[in-house]
């Protein structure tokens, strides 16, 4: 569970060096070399199963957000935002709470609305004080909350589970790699593409970004059949905490007071939810 989540913190130092791909073109390769990567896996496992038709929808709408989430994290780090990124994933979990109550009519504590209280301080803080309104933060929490919630009544298993939603978004990646390739698509940041191929080097990052992708969610399936989810909860923190660590030692992204205020209000809002968390799992 912790090298999951070690993995996914210090990925933003993988697509930085690739950075000069532009993120849509990354996607698209994570999309189709993940598939790759976790299908080889199932089949040599024999799992490779047709999901049921009433779970083929819900996949496509997991495919979609889980596209979204991957590409705004892709896009803040090739803009300099991974600050804002480790923001979204400290939500995220006062977001999962906040939907379990909005869509799945979960009843929620007094500590709990106070914790997601002081998130949405914390982000009109940060949208007053930094005069921008954190919307990477946001989107990565919010289709992140979205995904989880779609999933949440799937039992064809994670992997699986990951496996339909890449190759229900490979035409779409294949579609832009062609046009990127013959016909000069530029994408949302306006810059040339097609770098596979052209370079070795850039070649063969992208396609390990499908190993990347993949090890992690393979570690994390292994780790939630054997581990409390309390637990899984606390340790996941340990994603976010390196991106900051990242976004504020190496990349020199500027944070100043007020990044420190909300940053602040956020960590005691998890400690919050954390400590009901346990306690309520131990009850």
């Amino acid at each position: 569970m912790f090298l999951a989540c070690f993995i996914w913190g210090i990925s933003a130092f993988y697509y930085n060096y690739i950075s000069q791909v532009p993120p849509l073109e990354v996607l698209s390769h994570r999309t189709i070399w993940t598939a790759v990567f976790i299908g080889v896996i199932l089949l040599a496992r024999r799992k490779l199963i047709i999901i049921p038709k009433e779970a083929s929808l819900r996949v496509c709408f997991a495919a979609i957000f889980i596209s979204i989430n991957w590409f705004f994290f892709i896009y803040a780090v090739q803009i300099g935002k991974v600050a804002q990124s480790s923001l979204g994933y400290y939500i995220f979990p006062l977001v999962a709470v906040a939907f379990g109550a909005i869509f799945l009519g979960e009843r929620l504590s007094l500590s709990q609305w106070f914790a997601i209280s002081l998130a949405v301080i914390a982000v009109i803080l940060l949208s007053f004080g930094v005069g921008e309104f954190p919307y990477i933060a946001i989107s990565l929490a919010i289709t992140f909350g979205l995904y989880g919630l779609i999933k949440k009544p799937l039992t064809i298993g994670p992997m699986r589970s990951v496996f339909w939603e890449v190759v229900f978004l490979l035409p779409l990646a294949l579609i832009w790699l062609v046009g990127t390739h013959f016909f000069g698509w530029q994408g949302i940041v306006g810059r040339d593409g097609g770098f596979f191929g052209s370079d070795i080097k850039v070649s063969i990052a992208l396609m390990f970004t499908g190993i990347l992708t993949g090890v992690p969610l393979i570690l994390m399936a292994f780790a939630m059949e054997r581990l409390k989810l309390a637990t899984v909860g606390l340790v996941q923190y340990v994603n976010p905490s390196l991106q900051f660590l990242l976004a504020t030692l190496f990349f020199m992204e500027p944070v100043g007071r007020v990044h420190l205020i909300a940053f602040s209000l956020i960590w005691t809002a998890l400690g919050i939810y954390s400590y009901y968390s346990i306690r309520q799992e131990r009850d």
